[in-house]
Order: structure tokens, then C-alpha cells, then sequence
């Protein structure tokens, strides 16, 4: 039974030095050094790392665990057929048209894998560098199960059990586990969200430059689990499943792999509420770019050039004067994956609905569609509140995202007739008023 301190319990901080051990052990972090030759209360001491030894100190990431059987204690890995997420980015040819799907789906029985569905992503896990898309719905817990990923809740409660301890995601909060983090989702109920992989690159906090020291996603608000252990034997055996090289693979140990007594370092799981965003935003005139929106980063080795960023468009003051305040028209450089929490998007208020999503493809034209362009420039500019109730986010990246076969065949809520949003826009050119 969960213990009331540990739903609550959370040490603050994004990329912390953190340093955790179970209450119900006391010194059980060695004292002065990593890996002493008899760690407190006969644990065995494992480092999890996150990055290669040799990179600079600020980029470093790395964790100490100490736990009552090694990781390594457990059957070879077998394929896992299981499943419906690839990394095939050719399985169907390339279309550039805009994709929407209308509503996340909740068919009814899922598991957590059989749940699991690629909608899109580019580049290769083999030489980690790339992203993957993916929605989830179930409604069972995943029992005696281990598997890797990243996730924003939309629909449901979930409880994620990890090395580390235990958080309690909601929606419209997000959690970020890391490469090679064992974790176990409990459900309560019929449960969907959003997955982006990003195939060998962290997160991190966006440059602020001149916004200053402070704003966007503050540091103090990511949430990261106290330790929490479990000396657990599994006598049905309990599996480990393990993405490798984009394929599932499985493994059986008689144990549970949370019995991780005490654990220090700064590479973590971690969670964060999106209400936390301080939004900054143009108080004169235009629109700012949805770059002032970005929670989290992955970048590449090009100055400025993300491969991921995390985006959300939050309830907000719009002021600015003689100003189109939606979502102005463009074409870009980056894919956008669009998803919504909740609410309605302010630029498509009859477009996709909770659980759905839309992939504008680089360089494929899109905006609002023509309801929203009339309401907008015939509107009374007055100071409003910009999507109350609402949460909408995008997964942008500067690679070029393929959709898979599944997204645009097999799913059976794709909106066919997207294009006609804006067939209705006409023309008010008049070369006789300026």
C-alpha cells in the first residue's frame, strides 16, 4: 500500500545534484565516496549514466544507485512481439499534406503495450538522432512489467512507479523518463496521452537571453521522486522490457527491479505541472513567435536548431494594438506535431478535440482556418484572456517527421477534409484602399 508521505513527497529543482534514501533505511548513501567496498546494509552500488564519462561537468549526467540485487541479475533478452510502435519511416511514400486526427482514441480492452501507437518521426535510434511520436490509451495497470519512455498525460490518472521512487502524473502535467530508466505505470481507469522519443539527446531548460534570469518553465518546479524500495520476489517471474535499436525486446527475473533503497546524482525522472509556465508575451504589437512558449529543449549541434522542443499555449493576457492575435500564416523550417490536453486551440476552435492531434509538415503552409481569420480581424481589440480553460502544445523539431502506415491508414479518425478549413478565406484585395 502507498504510503501517504510518498504521494506527496517530491525534491525540486531542474538537472539538481539530488540525494534520496528510503525512510525506512537510514544511511543507506555511503558516506564520502560512490562505491565502497561494503555499501550500507549489503546493497550492491550501480551508476546509471546518461552521457559519456568524458563530457564537460555541465552536461554530465549520471546516477549512483544502491539496491538490493544488481540490475544485471536477470534471463537474456528475447524479441517481444508486442506492439504497435517502428521506426520504418518508409513504409508508406512521403505525403506533405496537413494531417489532423480528430480525437485520441479509448477502444476498450488495452494494454499498456498493445496501447502503444507510432503516429510519426524521423532519424535513426542506431545512431541516436532522431524523434518519435506516439499516443497511448489503456485501461490496465501494467503488472510486474518494465518499459522505457516519455509521456504527456491527456486523459486519466497515472501513478508511475520508477528506480528512483514514485510520482503521480495528472493531466496537464508532463513526465520525463530518461534513456535507460525502468518504470511501471498503474491506471485508474480509461487513460490516454502523448509520447515523444527522442532518440539521444536530453532535455533541457531553454537560454532565456534577454527575458533575464527568470521566466518560461522556473527550475524550482520540476519534481523529481524520493527513493522508495520494494524487496519484492516475483515468483511468476517479473519482465523487463527493453527498446533496443527501435525494436521491443524482453526479459524475465524473479524480482522487482524498484528496490533501489538510496540514489544520488542529477540524472533523474521528473515531472512538471504546465500551470507553472510564466508566459511571456508581446504587450505592444504583432505576434510573437511560439519560440517564447517553449518548456523543453533537445537540441543539436546547431546553435539555435532543436531536435525536439516541447511547446504549450497556455491562458494568457492578449493586448497588443492593431495587431491579428492568432496564429498568424507561415511556412517553417520545422515539423509541428500539434496535440491538445484540453479546451479548444484558439486558431481551430472546431478542429481537433482532446486526445487529437496535427502534423504541419516543414515548408506545408498552414494558420487559422477562415472562421478564425474573420473573427480576428474584425474583432474589438481590447485587452482579453487568450485560452481560458485550454491547453494546447507542439513537439517541433528541424527534422523532416514521416507518418507512419498507422497513422494515416489504419486510424479511422483521421479528418479527411482538413484542407477545406480554409477553403472558405477569400480574397479582400483592393488596390483603391490602403
Amino acid at each position: 500500500q502507498l504510503a501517504v508521505w510518498f504521494v506527496l513527497q517530491y525534491m525540486s529543482g531542474f538537472g539538481n545534484e539530488h540525494a534520496s534514501e528510503d525512510p525506512r533505511c537510514p544511511g543507506a548513501l555511503p558516506e564520502g565516496q560512490n562505491n565502497p567496498q561494503v555499501c550500507p546494509y549489503g546493497l550492491y552500488a550501480e551508476q546509471l549514466s546518461g552521457s559519456a564519462f568524458t563530457c564537460p561537468r555541465a552536461t554530465n549526467r549520471r546516477s549512483w544507485l544502491y539496491r538490493i540485487l544488481p540490475s544485471v541479475c536477470h534471463k537474456p533478452f528475447k524479441p517481444l512481439e508486442e506492439g504497435h510502435l517502428t521506426h520504418d519511416w518508409d513504409e508508406i511514400e512521403p505525403d506533405p499534406n496537413q494531417v489532423t486526427m480528430l480525437e485520441g482514441a479509448l477502444v476498450l480492452p488495452r494494454g499498456q503495450l498493445n496501447g502503444l501507437h507510432t503516429l510519426c518521426g524521423a532519424g535513426e535510434p542506431r545512431g541516436r538522432n532522431g524523434i518519435a511520436v506516439h499516443i497511448f490509451v489503456c485501461n490496465t495497470s501494467m503488472t510486474d512489467r518494465s518499459v522505457p519512455a516519455a509521456l504527456v498525460a491527456q486523459q486519466g490518472k497515472l501513478l508511475i512507479t520508477t528506480e528512483f521512487g514514485k510520482m503521480l502524473v495528472e493531466p496537464n502535467e508532463i513526465c520525463v523518463i530518461q534513456q535507460g530508466m525502468r518504470f511501471s505505470v498503474e491506471v485508474f481507469g480509461e487513460t490516454r496521452g502523448y509520447i515523444l522519443e527522442v532518440y539521444g539527446a536530453h532535455f533541457e531548460l531553454p537560454d532565456l537571453g534577454p527575458i533575464g534570469a527568470n521566466g518560461l518553465a522556473n527550475p524550482r518546479d520540476f519534481l523529481v521522486p524520493v527513493a522508495w524500495y520494494e524487496d519484492r520476489q516475483v515468483p511468476g517471474g517479473y519482465t523487463v522490457i527493453s527498446k533496443y535499436q527501435g525494436k521491443l525486446f524482453a526479459a524475465q527475473q524473479d524480482y522487482s527491479p524498484y528496490n533501489v533503497v538510496a540514489w544520488h546524482g542529477n540524472y533523474t525522472p521528473y515531472k512538471y505541472h504546465l500551470e507553472k509556465f510564466m508566459v511571456i508575451n508581446a504587450v505592444a504589437f504583432d505576434h510573437a513567435d511560439p519560440s517564447i512558449f517553449t518548456v523543453l529543449t533537445a537540441k543539436t549541434t546547431r546553435a539555435g536548431v532543436a531536435l525536439a522542443d516541447f511547446v504549450i499555449f497556455p491562458p494568457r493576457w492578449g493586448v497588443a494594438n492593431n495587431t491579428f492575435r492568432p496564429p498568424y500564416y507561415h511556412r517553417n523550417c520545422m515539423s509541428e506535431f500539434m496535440g491538445l490536453i484540453k479546451g479548444h486551440y484558439e486558431a481551430k476552435e472546431e478542429g481537433f478535440q482532446p486526445g487529437g492531434g496535427s502534423l504541419h509538415s516543414m515548408m506545408t503552409p498552414h494558420g487559422p482556418d477562415a472562421d478564425c481569420f474573420e473573427k480576428a480581424s474584425r474583432a474589438k481589440l481590447e485587452p482579453e484572456r487568450v485560452a481560458d480553460g485550454t491547453m494546447a502544445f507542439m513537439f517541433e523539431s528541424s527534422l523532416s517527421l514521416a507518418v507512419t502506415k498507422w497513422g494515416l491508414q489504419t486510424s479511422n479518425r483521421l479528418d479527411k477534409n482538413y484542407y477545406k478549413c480554409w477553403e472558405p478565406l477569400k480574397s479582400h484585395f483592393n488596390p483603391k484602399c490602403k
